[in-house]
């Protein structure tokens, strides 16, 4: 007999019987695992799911609308047998989409798709509000600088507001609505990063453990309500085994259990404080300073960005709970990793203890694992303790291979604890960027699949209420205000490789810009000029040039400039106009000349010698043919007089080579 785990409302008592008598076998029967495929002449959209293996369906119905729709309208109602739909009614560069509900005697599935053909790119996401808890600011001074530049040239405006981790929430969210008051067009999502004051709300139970958990639980949908009333006046409930879930009149506390009004900024948070992976509790540590994480996820999340690791486009799911009366927690995996990467594409892990050695050794993009949890463990995905209980020390030293988790499992959702298993998530050495808790409520994120952000899904998952768009047969505590996203908000799935050394030339009114293009293939590039670096940047391209250089003859060449490759990116969700990061330089003043060069042969090669101004960095760059692609010769050569020399030590053994000096 094995110990009695509690998991959700009440007890499981879990003895040792095939997986199946739970359910566990059957978990994604739950969802329609839908995928797509698209074309673009004549139009259509074919919708793709794999037949269930627990019971034939009575019926399947196809519901689609317009993303602003409100309702899905009229489905079209399709035989059990059924496993694809086509869609020709389109317009293709338009997005839709779609509901399957799928109907038999014993249980119903859902699954979800953001569908369409060739859909226009995202130039611009808005303003973006990065809230950096002013502890270790100073300290990370240059990797908060990159990350600003990266959220740039992902198409935000950047507007960074400090604050301290002992200020109150309400002077926190009186900073975040000033600036969504001033712009309420165009701010639309905020980065916590550090340990940003955390709001605590509400008197629930989630996970069902009654009174042991029963309060408070953290809040970041706080910070994205820009309308509703929170209120410290009526909750009294003490009953909580950790004081932090105690919620009376007057503590700070508020007392709204679901969110008084739709969230209207997407919020991310992370926040790798008190994690010291204690191996017991007050025993020995095996995570590293909360400085050295915060630095080490910063640098993860440019790679990711700059795709300097590009993990297999596929999912994998470890369920050790089951089906639990129709909530089927692990759904949540299927239903989005599906639209991600098709039903073919998803490993299912049914061998307790085999999850974390799998992601140990092989790269999944996307992971999900559910079972029996503590605030530090996950039963069933480790090798811990008799009980495969994944724990929060484990999954740092095993360094999963997974960029984003969904985790399930009772108190894990109350993260704001000591060693957090979802926030060692974003601890992790080598990838993993974020993580969410899935099942109470399930979350819904298919529109990363034609190019959404993170963010976009939780805080359609957090406005998802009991009776919203998107369903599960059951989805306990829909709405409800424990509902957050560990990690950076504007997070997207599929990444371009972007150009890199971008330079520019000023010759009299124009600017001449040339890069080295993108190791992708890619449909061209765009180039946008501004007049600042705060992200206001204006597209000057109307389709994407094929050449590695592009000259702004407007006359207006001051500022920045940002240069993005465009691919078209094909998905099991459809196809979108997908861009790569961009590449930054700033032009030198119009009017300025060219930067002569005098050459003098001497024994070890050719020494070039121009005139400079102190402080400038130069780049020698050369080609061997008039009309060539130029590349870089020397590294960064930064100037200290009115005058500098550097040898090219190859010249001898390249014939016709041309040489030029560009500045920056």
């Amino acid at each position: 007999m094995r110990k009695a785990v509690s998991v959700g409302i009440g007890f499981i008592l879990c003895v040792a019987v095939p997986q199946w008598v739970f359910g566990v076998e059957m978990t994604w029967e739950y969802s329609v695992q839908v995928s797509a495929t698209v074309q673009a002449s004549p139009p259509g959209i074919t919708l793709h799911w794999p037949q269930d293996q627990y019971m034939l369906p009575s019926s399947y119905t196809v519901y689609r609308k317009a993303p602003s729709d409100s309702s899905w309208g009229t489905g079209t109602t399709l035989p059990g047998t059924a496993t694809s739909y086509t869609d020709a009614q389109i317009n293709v560069g338009t997005p839709y989409e779609y509901q399957i509900v799928k109907a038999t005697s014993q249980y119903t599935g859902y699954g979800y798709l953001y569908s369409g053909v060739n859909v226009a790119m995202t130039d611009s996401r808005g303003k973006l509000l990065l809230v950096v808890d002013n502890t270790y600011a100073a300290a990370l001074t240059n990797e908060l600088g990159q990350l600003q530049q990266d959220l740039v040239g992902d198409g935000w405006a950047v507007i960074r507001v400090d604050v301290g981790r002992n200020d109150s929430v309400v002077s926190v969210k009186d900073k975040i609505k000033a600036q969504y008051t001033a712009d309420p067009t165009n701010v639309k999502c905020v980065f916590l990063f550090g340990h940003v004051p955390v709001p605590y709300s509400g008197d629930i139970v989630p996970d069902g453990h009654i009174p042991n958990h029963q309060g408070a639980w953290p809040c970041d949908g706080f910070y994205g309500d820009m309308d509703g009333t929170w209120t410290d006046t009526t909750v009294n409930d003490t009953g909580a085994d950790d004081a932090r879930n105690h919620n009376t009149p007057g503590d700070g506390k508020f007392d709204q259990s679901t969110f008084p009004a739709p969230i209207k900024l997407m919020v991310g948070r992370v926040d790798l404080a008190n994690l010291p992976g204690e191996l017991w509790y007050g025993g020995p540590t095996t995570i590293p300073s909360e400085l050295y994480l915060l630095r080490n996820y910063l640098n993860k999340d440019h790679k990711f960005r700059t795709k300097q690791f590009d993990l297999p486009q596929r999912g994998i799911v470890g369920d050790f709970i089951g089906e639990r009366n129709g909530e089927s927690f692990a759904a949540s995996g299927y239903r989005n990793f599906s639209a991600f990467f098709g039903a073919n594409n998803i490993t299912n892990v049914q061998t307790q203890g085999a999850w974390t050695p799998v992601l140990k050794n092989a790269p999944y993009l996307w992971s999900y694992g559910c079972g029996a949890g503590s605030l530090t463990s996950v039963e069933g995905l480790g090798n811990s303790d008799a009980y495969y209980n994944l724990i929060t020390s484990e999954l740092y030293t095993n360094d999963i291979k997974s960029v984003f988790t969904l985790f399930f499992g009772s108190w894990m959702g109350d993260w704001d604890a000591k060693d957090d298993i979802m926030r060692c998530v974003l601890a992790m050495p080598s990838y993993g960027l974020a993580c969410a808790w899935s099942g109470r409520p399930h979350w819904f994120l298919q529109h990363m699949g034609l190019g959404e952000t993170l963010g976009f899904g939780a805080r359609l998952t957090q406005n998802n209420g009991a009776n919203g768009l998107y369903q599960n047969q059951i989805n306990t505590a829909a709405g409800q205000i424990h509902i957050a996203l560990m990690g950076d908000p504007t997070l997207r799935l599929h990444i371009v490789a972007p150009p890199t050394h971008l330079s520019a030339v000023t010759l009299g009114n124009a600017v001449n810009l040339s890069w080295t293009p993108s190791t992708d293939p890619v449909l061209g590039y765009h180039v946008y000029r501004a007049s600042g670096a705060n992200g206001s940047f204006v597209r000057l391209t109307t389709s994407p040039v094929s050449a590695n250089s592009y000259t702004d003859s407007t006359g207006a060449g001051l500022g920045q400039y940002m240069v993005r490759a465009v691919s078209l990116q094909t998905s099991p969700s459809g196809s979108y106009f997908n861009p790569s990061l961009g590449a930054f330089v700033t032009a030198s003043n119009p009017g300025r000349l060219p930067i002569l060069i005098s050459t003098s042969r001497v024994s070890n090669g050719v020494q070039l010698t121009w005139s400079t101004q102190p402080s400038t960095v130069y780049r020698v760059q050369t080609r061997s043919l008039a009309q060539g692609t130029w590349t870089d010769l020397s590294g960064s050569i930064t100037a200290s007089g009115s005058t500098t020399t550097w040898t090219d030590t190859n010249a001898f053994s390249v014939p016709n080579r041309f040489y030029r000096i560009i500045g920056s």
